[in-house]
């Protein structure tokens, strides 16, 4: 995965976020130059509205982006889709806007899958403070993973190769895996995973991963990996 944040950054794109509500209050605490440029552009902070300010350069100095009611917690994802490479740090957001839903839009919004790209992607980085960067990582990490799995091709993406990738993280995070593969599934009372993949020349398999203390509550998540045949892709 690409870095998407950073702890801290030589010099950084402002980037306000303002809900629509708030808007005339906010534009009254701006300079007049900003001010004028974004009412200029009929800013109103509507959902997934942009203003970039340009500095006494030429480069972007200040960005506004809209929020509209500021219940979509995905909403960055909108800004950071587009934003070219570059250090990036929310200098302005509302009040009940937690540091985690920006986190959250942006990942969204910065992966990219470049599998078979020679050219990989250098996607815009958003500064985040210390106490928020690590959760944020481990968050982007996850949806950057979880996409790739997602957009490889079924030509790549064997049951096999679904079972190394949880083989890999079970490794990574000390889980314990087994599985169930191929005729055996049907000896141990699972005939619908075999019914569905029998006709692939590649095993259908269970995979069962286990993490945690034993004596702990046990939560269990069941769900699908689709190889061979093209429903449930979403």
């Amino acid at each position: 995965m690409p870095p998407i944040f950073v702890m801290s950054a030589d010099a950084a794109t402002s980037i306000q976020l303002i809900k629509a509500d708030d808007w005339e209050s906010v534009s009254e605490s701006l300079g007049d130059g900003l001010r004028s440029f974004a009412e200029a552009q009929e800013f109103k902070a509507s959902a997934g509205q942009t203003v970039m300010m340009p500095g006494p350069t030429g480069t972007v100095d200040t960005i506004l982006f809209g929020l509209g009611d500021g219940k979509d917690a995905l909403a960055l994802a909108a800004l950071a889709a587009k934003l070219p490479e570059g250090d990036y740090e929310i200098t302005k957001s509302p009040a009940d806007w937690p540091p985690a839903y920006s986190a959250a839009g942006w990942a969204d919004g910065t992966y990219r899958f470049d599998r078979y790209l020679s050219k990989k992607a250098n996607p815009p980085r958003l500064v985040l403070l210390e106490k928020d960067y690590h959760d944020a990582q481990r968050e982007a990490e996850a949806i950057f993973q979880l996409r790739d799995l997602v957009n490889t091709p079924a030509s790549d993406m064997m049951p096999q190769n679904l079972s190394a990738a949880v083989h890999e993280m079970a490794q990574e995070f000390g889980a314990s895996t087994r599985e169930v593969v191929g005729a055996e599934l049907l000896e141990q009372n699972y005939p619908m995973i075999h019914a569905v993949g029998r006709a692939s020349e590649h095993d259908p398999r269970l995979i069962d991963m286990t993490w945690g203390n034993p004596e702990h509550p046990k939560v269990t998540l069941v769900g699908k990996g689709i190889c061979f045949d093209s429903g449930g892709l979403n």
